[in-house]
């Protein structure tokens, strides 16, 4: 997804102000744990998270997401006055961070509330902007975030702390079977493949993987960001691919910027197998274990083509 380096900040506010003199106008608190329905109200920026959070809770919260559109772009995103009062009557939030989706935090900044929960994914993992954010990529991330979001939850609705361990098990054990199961089989089939990407997304999979990413940093970076890439990047992504040097090549295909289609054709040219990636959950109301695995699959496929052509 391309960047654009302008933030609406001042929109933001004033969303968030406004949010707020609705929900006082309507005499509305989020300082109780749960809301009228013994449900609690969660908040979730991006659907990647909401979807973990609602599996996780069960029928015990109400999960809202606030971006479920593959075509939208968290980094840019311009919330509504509907996005400013749900993230103002949220009891509890989750913000990805790590410069992500700065709105969500301006938004919740603007309506502080003593009794609301909020789960910044950077925070939890000790990273801060300019690292890579693309953190739901990462098995070991998405793990802590699961174990975080079980104790906030009990922490807001003690009653139901053994329920709540109970859906994370079940989660863990039954949803996240096969997305594991995958994991652990790319792993032993083929740790140490030398493979390329297109951006940081994949940079986050690839070691749990133990697959050996050798396109430039700087290059991932850039195309993540929106930017320009170094020649010196462009030159080592290029012969890479002419020289064969990576054996299966990984793009995001929601960001297919002129530099990303012309390493896909060259990659295609070179019999290099295309394993794809998106960014955000495809299809829209998609959960995130089969949104997960089934782009595992198809790399593992890929890398099947590739081992067997030599």
């Amino acid at each position: 997804m391309p960047r654009s380096s302008t933030r609406a900040s001042a929109a933001v506010l004033i969303l968030a102000a406004l949010a707020a003199a609705l929900l006082a106008g309507c005499g509305a608190s989020t300082s109780s744990a749960t809301d009228s329905s013994g449900k609690l109200n969660v908040v979730a920026a991006e659907d990647f998270w909401g979807s973990i959070a609602q599996q996780l809770g069960g029928d015990r919260v109400e999960v809202t997401n606030i971006i479920t559109n593959p075509a939208a772009d968290p980094h840019d995103y311009e919330p509504t006055s509907e996005d400013a009062r749900t993230m103002a009557g949220a009891q509890m939030a989750i913000v990805n961070g790590i410069g992500y989706d700065p709105w969500a935090t301006k938004l919740l900044d603007a309506n502080p509330s003593s009794g609301r929960t909020v789960l910044t994914v950077g925070d939890l993992l000790g990273l801060k902007e300019g690292d890579n954010p693309h953190q739901w990529y990462s098995p070991a991330s998405v793990q802590k975030v699961i174990e975080e979001i079980t104790a906030d939850y009990k922490r807001a609705d003690p009653g139901h702390a053994a329920y709540f361990d109970a859906q994370q098990h079940r989660f863990e054990t039954v949803g996240l079977a096969r997305y594991h199961r995958l994991i652990s089989q790319i792993r032993s089939r083929y740790a140490g493949t030398p493979v390329g990407a297109s951006e940081s997304i994949f940079a986050a999979l690839a070691p749990s993987l133990g697959l050996k990413l050798l396109t430039p940093t700087g290059f991932l970076d850039a195309i993540s960001e929106g930017t320009d890439p170094t020649p010196a990047d462009k030159a080592s992504a290029d012969s890479q691919i002419a020289d064969k040097q990576i054996k299966v090549w990984v793009y995001n295909s929601q960001n297919a910027t002129p530099d990303v289609q012309r390493l896909n054709d060259a990659a295609k040219a070179a019999g290099i197998p295309i394993a794809t990636v998106t960014e955000t959950m495809t299809p829209e109301g998609a959960i995130f274990q089969a949104w997960q695995s089934r782009e595992l699959e198809g790399l593992a496929a890929a890398l099947t083509k590739a081992s067997e052509s030599g």
